[in-house]
C-alpha cells in the first residue's frame, strides 16, 4: 500500500498533559487535514478531552473505536478515531501531575505506533508531547521519543543502536536547524562534538533535507565557542574538530559551509518575506543553541523531526504544559503543523 492511503498515527502523549486536548483540537479545527489519522491511545482519555472542549453550540467530537489501521476508512465521518492500543488506566490521572501511570500510557502509545511504522501499517507517526520524569517513574530507560524511537528501529533492523545513528531536526517556516547531540547535559553535549559526530550529522541532514527539497541542500555549520573560536583564541574546537568534518562532507559532495559564529550563522538562515535564507539548514551544536532561535521565531508553528529512523516521526515543538492542562487553552497549531508535515514527508519517504 503507497504511503498516500496508509493512516498516520498521532500518539496520546502524556494524558496528564495537553496532548489529549490539542489532539481533540486538531481533528475540530482542521478536519481536512486530519482525514486519514487516528489517534493511537485510550478512547476513554481521548472522549474525556473532546468532551471537555464542548461548549454551547458547539457540541464534542464524537469518538469512534476503530479494532486497526486499515479500519480507519469504516469510521464515520466528523468523529475522532482512536485505535485502543494500550490498557486502561486503572484509575483517573490527574491533570498537571507527574506519573508513572501517565509516563507507561504515553511510552505504550509510542513503542506501539513504532513497531506498526516499521511493519508499514502506517506511514507516519506524530507524537504528542510526553514528560520525561513520568516517563522514566514508569521504568523505561530512555530520556525521550527520539532515544526510545531509535532503539525501536535498531531492534527491528536487527542492529545496534549505535548503528542506527538519528538527529533532531526543529523546523519552522523560517528556519530549520538539525543538532548534533540532544538530551544531555552541556558538559557531556561539548564533549560529543566530535568530527565524526559533525559529519555523520552533515550526512544525516544532507540525506534528509535533498528528499525534502529535491536538491543539495545548503548546509550552515554553527560554531561551539562564542565568534566560532576566534582562531583558536576562545577554543579550538572549530579548528581541530568541526572544520575537518566540514571539508570531509564537502569532499563527498554535501555542500556544507562554516564554522560560522554561532550568534550570527541563526539569522544568515532565516527565510524572510522577500527570499529564502542563506542556507537550507544549520547544524547546531548542542541542543539550546538550536532550539533557541527556532522556539523564538514561535513555538506554536514550530514542529520536531527525528532523521536517520526507517519511519517518519515528527512532533509538536513544545512540551506538555502541565501549568494550563485541562484549562482548554493549548494551543493545536504545532501540532497541526506536524501532522501536515509528516504528510509531506512521508509522501516521498524511502526509509533510512
Amino acid at each position: 500500500m503507497s504511503d498516500a492511503l496508509r493512516p498516520v498515527a498521532i500518539t496520546l502523549g502524556d494524558p496528564a498533559g495537553i496532548g489529549p486536548e490539542i489532539i481533540a483540537k486538531a481533528f475540530r479545527d482542521a478536519p481536512a487535514l486530519l482525514q486519514g489519522c487516528f489517534v493511537a491511545g485510550d478512547v476513554g482519555i481521548v472522549r474525556s478531552a473532546a468532551q471537555a472542549l464542548a461548549a454551547p453550540g458547539r457540541p464534542a467530537l464524537p469518538v469512534a473505536w476503530i479494532e486497526s489501521p486499515a479500519a480507519l476508512d469504516g469510521a464515520p465521518p466528523g468523529c475522532i478515531p482512536v485505535m485502543q492500543v494500550i490498557a486502561p488506566p486503572e484509575a483517573a490521572i490527574a491533570h498537571g501531575e507527574i506519573s508513572a501511570a501517565a509516563g507507561r500510557a504515553a511510552g505504550d502509545c509510542v513503542t506501539w505506533a513504532a513497531r506498526a511504522a516499521l511493519r508499514g501499517d502506517i506511514a507516519a507517526i506524530v507524537t504528542a508531547p510526553l514528560h520525561k520524569e513520568a516517563l522514566a517513574a514508569a521504568g523505561f530507560s530512555f530520556p525521550g521519543h527520539t532515544e526510545l524511537l531509535q532503539a525501536e528501529a535498531a531492534a527491528h533492523l536487527g542492529r545496534p543502536v549505535a548503528e542506527v545513528p538519528v538527529r533532531m531536526m526543529l523546523a519552522n517556516d523560517e528556519l530549520r536547524t538539525v543538532l548534533v547531540s540532544i538530551h544531555m547535559s552541556l558538559r557531556h553535549a561539548i564533549e560529543a562534538v566530535t568530527t565524526e559526530g559533525v559529519l555523520q550529522t552533515l550526512r544525516i541532514a544532507h540525506r534528509a533535507l535533498a528528499a525534502v527539497l529535491g536538491r543539495s541542500p545548503r548546509i550552515g555549520v554553527a560554531g561551539l565557542n562564542p565568534h566560532a573560536g576566534e582562531g583558536g583564541l576562545f577554543g579550538s574546537e572549530e579548528r581541530d574538530v568541526i572544520a575537518p568534518a566540514i571539508a570531509a562532507a564537502r569532499a563527498e559532495g554535501i555542500d556544507a559551509d562554516g564554522p560560522h559564529a554561532p550568534d550570527t550563522v541563526f539569522m544568515r538562515a532565516r527565510a524572510k518575506a522577500h527570499g529564502p535564507g542563506e542556507f537550507d539548514v544549520v547544524i547546531a551544536m548542542y541542543h539550546d543553541q538550536g532550539l533557541i532561535p527556532v522556539k523564538y521565531l514561535g513555538v506554536e508553528k514550530g514542529v520536531n523531526v527525528t532523521l536517520g529512523l526507517p519511519l517518519v516521526r515528527t512532533s509538536p515543538d513544545h512540551g506538555t504544559a502541565f501549568d494550563i492542562a485541562g484549562t482548554g487553552r493549548a494551543d493545536a497549531s504545532s501540532l497541526i503543523e506536524a501532522i501536515r508535515m509528516a504528510r509531506s514527508l512521508s509522501s516521498g519517504f524511502r526509509g533510512a
